[in-house]
């Protein structure tokens, strides 16, 4: 490989000072000064990404707006002005009224009746009413208006033309037809949001109709609403009126029936609908409990006298003689007391005193026994009067068993009376009600805003027209953008390159026209030969040693600039004092000797085929007027190209002929279709593979590069040839390089060795219209990729 060390110390042409290793090169990292690190590639949407589409393809936005905005005119200018207006009507719901169990439960005002209100307004029915009440059927101008969109508005709107329709094409029955079917169409009827409003619209061409329909079909609703009121209300008499005579013959018969049974069974009812014999049953209980109460009362008494307690009874207590003749007794008995101590008892005084104590202890015992007989006695009484009520009841209960038997159809004839009866009442109710609300002539409705006569239109919208038809053919402008780059599958910028192809960016070359290339290789302040010098700069720091000793130069398809590349890149590594050798390797159709301006009569294939004689050796590398440069012209074109590149002579030769030279550069054929480029590819020590912008598809290009590394080609990385430079392209945002940095150090006065380049054009610098000149070269490249890419995939 070419010494780097020694190469980079040598200044180049057009350079003041000598290169730097360190400015190119990152440690091992084998990047080239346009390389981009993977890493940092942005991931996902990318607004900025968006934002140079649009400024790429700025051209065809501007286009597709005007258009845009003339269509929006257009269509505005082919509608016909429609009017609207609004009446608002709310909706009255009273509340229903429920009997059940004679209650009334009112219940709330459901959404349901506003929506049937709704549909109401725009039932058909209603629309017949405004009709009639408005004449609408006899009115030309309504029936027949103006078309809502056509190309004939146009002349209508600009000339003030207007069609005059003529009503006696029409019976009165289509005529009616066409006029509510208008109303029905134009009619719209919504619900206010949280409020019992129902806001009325209509559009017509005309103000004045637009607001008396609108205020019509709301008074009609009104009027629609009392009549149908009035006349349910007269069918609704009329039926509880036979109702109340049916219902009221069947209560007259079951009330004779249920009398006659009454009768014939012996059946008497008490006031209460209780019969006799079940009120005595229910009078002899009652007396039952209250004897066996006071029996058991009087039982308990009987119990105390005959366990010896019957003076401490509470009659006893309380009888006031017995309780005297007790005081008595006990002050006789404490005077004994007392006087025992003094005097013996059989002292006479003592005597008397026991004498008194026991004719008083005799009374209080006859008077204790005179109340407890009497005690005993009611207790008796108590007894006889409990079995007494026993046996009445008994034999109540006996007459109660066979009423009952009685009583069994008695209670259906009564159930059947209180049900008609019941029926008979609630009737009477409701015919009463609906004689009363049918003399009210309430409104279920009311007008709120009458619809005043609007004086605008309020459609076509012109602004609204122009917003529509802007973002419509915005919308077109990106999809066909999006069809662009979806059958665009070439390569527009390096970063496309580095990412398909995986290989690092060496240089890119601008695209210069064709009758000026020459002139911008020839010239070394041009950009085309600052880029080169800048891939041959990318070239010496391709490898660890430096740039390789022999150079493949090929590419995918014809025509990408291989050639031009080997021939510029001769000359720039010639300048650096190296010793360089082109090789024209492309035995099918040879070019470099043109450039050269020299002939192709002996050359590499006569070196291969012994067909050179030994005198005529030395002149077959022949010397060119740039110094250091050499060329090894094609020669005759063999029959068997690929025999000759792949034979050991082949592989001699460019050993031996990098030890004369410090580079031998190769030009080779295309590698798409040829086995020769990989072959070549496989003898050097390295292959930089040229791809052409908006020219080669990718994946011919990842074809190519997949025979080359099959082949064992050391790929040192790519150069972008015909890549157009323009500040405001899709190109510049990514920073690869922009117009005035290839003109460092022209004249600016005078543009004309670059040319004026763009995308796929072939356009010179001094087109008058630069603006017209980009776009026709916008749309040639378009065109002529798409059929390159058809021929690839055909």
């Amino acid at each position: 490989m070419l010494d780097r060390n020694r190469q980079h110390q040598i200044a180049g042409p057009g350079h003041g000072q000598a290169l730097s290793a360190d400015l190119y090169y990152d440690g091992g990292q084998n990047y080239s000064p346009y390389g981009r690190d993977y890493s940092e590639l942005e991931q996902g949407f990318n607004p900025l990404k968006l934002l140079f589409y649009v400024v790429q393809y700025r051209w065809l936005f501007v286009i597709m707006a005007a258009a845009g905005l003339v269509a929006g005119v257009i269509i505005t200018m082919m509608q016909t002005p429609k009017y609207q207006a609004t009446t608002q009507l709310e909706v009255l719901v009273p509340s229903a009224k429920v009997f059940q169990d004679i209650e009334v439960v009112s219940e709330n005002a459901d959404v349901r009746a506003f929506l049937t209100a709704r549909e109401k307004l725009k039932s058909r029915a209603l629309a017949q009413r405004v009709v009639f009440q408005l004449g609408l059927s006899e009115k030309p101008d309504f029936l027949f208006p103006t078309p809502s969109f056509s190309l004939s508005n146009i002349f209508y709107r600009a000339f003030g033309i207007s069609k005059s329709p003529s009503l006696e094409e029409k019976t009165p029955e289509e005529r009616e037809e066409i006029a509510i079917k208008r109303i029905l169409n134009d009619l719209t009827v919504n619900l206010v949001t949280n409020t019992s409003l129902l806001s009325i619209t209509f559009v017509d061409q005309k103000p004045k109709y637009a607001s008396d329909i609108a205020n019509q079909v709301a008074q009609s609703f009104i009027d629609q609403r009392l009549d149908q009121t009035s006349e349910t209300s007269d069918l609704a008499r009329q039926f509880i009126q036979e109702q109340v005579l049916q219902v009221k013959q069947k209560l007259q018969k079951s009330e004779e029936e249920l009398v006659a049974y009454a009768k014939d069974a012996g059946i008497t009812i008490t006031g209460d609908d209780k019969s006799l014999i079940g009120s005595n049953i229910e009078a002899l209980n009652t007396a039952l409990a209250t004897a066996i109460q006071d029996r058991l009362d009087a039982g308990r008494v009987v119990d105390q006298i005959d366990k010896g307690r019957g003076s401490s009874l509470a009659p006893v207590l309380e009888s006031e003689g017995l309780q005297k003749l007790n005081e008595k007794l006990a002050d006789l008995t404490s005077q004994y007391q007392q006087k025992l101590g003094i005097l013996k008892p059989g002292f006479p005084e003592m005597q008397q005193l026991q004498s008194q104590i026991k004719e008083l202890q005799r009374l209080y015992n006859n008077g204790v026994l005179a109340i407890t007989d009497s005690l005993r006695l009611k207790y008796q009484e108590a007894q006889n009067k409990e079995a007494d009520l026993k046996s009445k009841l008994a034999e109540m209960e006996k007459q109660q068993v066979i009423f009952n038997d009685k009583n069994i159809k008695y209670t259906i004839l009564k159930r059947e009376v209180d049900s008609n009866r019941s029926q008979y009442d609630n009737l009477i109710a409701k015919l009463n009600e609906v004689g009363v609300s049918s003399e009210l002539k309430t409104q279920s409705a009311a007008i709120v805003d009458f619809a005043s006569v609007p004086d605008r239109p309020y459609s076509p919208r012109l602004s609204i027209n122009l917003a529509i038809a802007l973002a419509l053919f915005m919308a077109l402008s990106a999809s066909v953008i999006y069809v662009i780059e979806l059958l665009n599958n070439t390569f527009t910028n390096p970063e496309q390159v580095e990412k398909e192809l995986g290989l690092a960016m060496l240089g890119i070359l601008p695209l210069v026209d064709d009758r000026e290339l020459m002139a911008s290789i020839a010239d070394q302040k041009s950009g085309l030969s600052e880029a080169y010098r800048s891939l041959r700069t990318s070239l010496q720091f391709s490898g660890a040693e430096g740039a390789p000793r022999s150079l493949v130069v090929t590419s995918s398809e014809p025509s990408e600039g291989k050639s031009t590349t080997s021939f510029k890149l001769g000359q720039d590594f010639a300048a650096l004092g190296a010793r360089v050798l082109i090789v024209d390797g492309d035995l099918r159709k040879p070019n470099l000797h043109r450039l050269f301006g020299l002939d192709n009569t002996i050359g590499l294939s006569n070196l291969l085929t012994n067909t050179v004689r030994k005198e005529d050796l030395a002149s077959i590398f022949r010397a060119t007027k740039y110094p250091n440069v050499t060329v090894l012209t094609s020669g005759t074109i063999p029959p068997n190209p690929a025999d000759l590149l792949s034979s050991p002579k082949m592989a001699l030769i460019i050993t031996n002929l990098g030890k004369r030279f410090d580079l031998v550069i190769i030009d080779a054929p295309p590698i798409v279709g040829l086995s020769d480029a990989p072959i070549l590819s496989r003898l050097a020590e390295g292959t930089l593979m040229v791809i052409s912008t908006n020219q080669v598809t990718r994946k011919s290009a990842k074809t190519a590069l997949k025979r080359l590394r099959s082949a064992g080609a050391n790929v040192v990385g790519a150069a972008m040839s015909k890549f157009a430079v323009n500040k405001f392209d899709y190109n510049y945002a990514y920073k690869y390089m922009n117009y005035q940095y290839y003109n460092y150090g022209t004249d600016k006065s005078n543009p004309k060795i670059e040319g004026k380049v763009d995308d796929g054009a072939s356009q010179p610098a001094y087109a008058k219209s630069p603006t017209f000149s980009r776009l026709v070269r916008r749309v040639r490249s378009s065109i002529g990729g798409f059929l390159d890419r058809a021929k690839s995939i055909s």
